[in-house]
């Protein structure tokens, strides 16, 4: 599974599924070390792994939206 770090609130990290839009939280020791909000984690086999392609791509993403919506604007 595919989960965004939403937020971490001193040592609880709130991640939402991205596919479901289910929301968990965990132990910050249970994730891997240099997570911030916005990270993109993969669950697999009870372990977690950073996926920072996958960041750079949904950051890309909302940056053209965000463009989109300012040019509707203008």
């Amino acid at each position: 599974m595919k989960y965004a770090i939403d937020r971490i609130i001193e040592d609880i990290v709130v991640l939402e599924n991205i596919s479901t839009g289910e929301i968990i939280e965990k132990n910050i020791k249970e994730l891997p070390k240099g997570i911030h909000e916005g990270s993109i984690i993969l669950s697999k086999d009870n372990e977690f792994i950073i996926d920072e392609n996958e960041e750079l791509l949904r950051k890309k993403s909302l940056r053209e939206r965000l463009e989109r919506l300012k040019n509707l604007k203008n």
